[in-house]
């Protein structure tokens, strides 16, 4: 690979690892509130500031608008926050909203991995902020309620409390050198999660770490069709990451295109993820200066409008 690919693809290697290590960031049993903006209308500000301060979705029918990375969500739907299979962590980031559909899979999903892998339920992360956006940390897409997080760690088989809720961490799933799965903590029933999340028709792709990947490759029996659907991304080493396509007929949301239908699990495939340069970064030689938070000027023109829309009763 040449090195001014790879220059690029470090920068966002750092920021998405960065991003990994925020999801396992502990939350607080007593948040605290956002203070007020001193002044809401200024150009400059960013629209992170603005959408993480709508504590309640817009008022409407759930309507997707813009792309995964710079979008929102009118109407979003929230996960409830405990279920017979699943249940929601982290309360404090007030992200379990998404679209309804996003919300009916995690709930299918979450039977499916009791029923299939013999797991009480699944802890379910981050969805999306009430109205959707950036968001002030963790995360540069999640913004258009079609992505969800799933930790790798089986529900327990009781009721979590609030406080575990937010401090508890994730189950690193990744060997300390980065070059496989860890046999004690990743067992067959990951791969038969892994596989209920990828056979749903409206999945798109689902990302993680590529140690993960290469052990689906090599463990997956019987039909591996969905196996195309997986895809290594940096991090994902204690989650995957589920993201939806478009909903039919939602002319405002700007999806991605399809991928192959190749398995991905030739040696070829996963050369890079498990080159030196990738599992050994070298720092750049100064540090990559921050660019400027996105705008809601530079937003699809009707987020504007789901920022302002009236609160949704609770």
């Amino acid at each position: 690979m040449s090195p001014r690919r790879i220059a690029p693809l470090l920068l966002v290697m750092t920021l998405l690892a960065a991003g990994d290590a925020l999801a396992q960031d502990k939350g607080s049993v007593t948040p605290k509130p956002l203070p007020p903006l001193a002044n809401p209308n200024d150009p400059h500000l960013g629209a992170k500031e603005l959408f993480a301060r709508k504590l309640l979705p817009s008022t409407g029918p759930a309507h997707v608008i813009g792309s995964y990375t710079k979008g929102c969500i009118g109407g979003a739907m929230q996960m409830p926050l405990n279920g017979d299979n699943w249940q929601v962590m982290r309360l404090s980031r007030n992200r379990n909203y998404g679209y309804p559909d996003m919300i009916a899979l995690i709930k299918r999903l979450a039977a499916k991995a009791h029923k299939d892998a013999g797991w009480p339920g699944i802890l379910v992360g981050d969805i999306g902020q009430p109205r959707g956006g950036p968001a002030l940390s963790g995360h540069a897409s999640h913004q258009i309620g079609l992505d969800a997080d799933i930790w790798l760690t089986p529900m327990p088989d009781r009721r979590l409390s609030r406080e575990e809720r937010e401090e508890m961490s994730a189950v690193m799933m990744v060997r300390p050198d980065r070059l496989d799965v860890d046999p004690k903590v990743f067992t067959p029933s990951h791969v038969l999660v892994l596989r209920d999340a990828a056979q749903e028709p409206a999945v798109q792709r689902i990302f993680v770490n590529a140690a993960i990947k290469k052990a689906l490759c090599r463990e997956a029996k019987g039909d591996r069709s969905w196996l195309s659907k997986i895809r290594p991304w940096w991090g994902h080493d204690y989650h995957f990451h589920i993201r939806m396509r478009c909903p039919a007929g939602a002319g405002d949301c700007e999806g991605q295109p399809s991928q192959s239908d190749d398995e991905g699990c030739k040696p070829s495939d996963l050369a890079y993820w498990f080159s030196d340069a990738v599992l050994h970064p070298k720092p750049p030689p100064e540090p990559p200066k921050p660019k400027p938070p996105m705008t809601l000027a530079q937003m699809p023109a009707a987020c504007k409008a789901v920022l302002h829309a009236g609160d949704a009763k609770p």
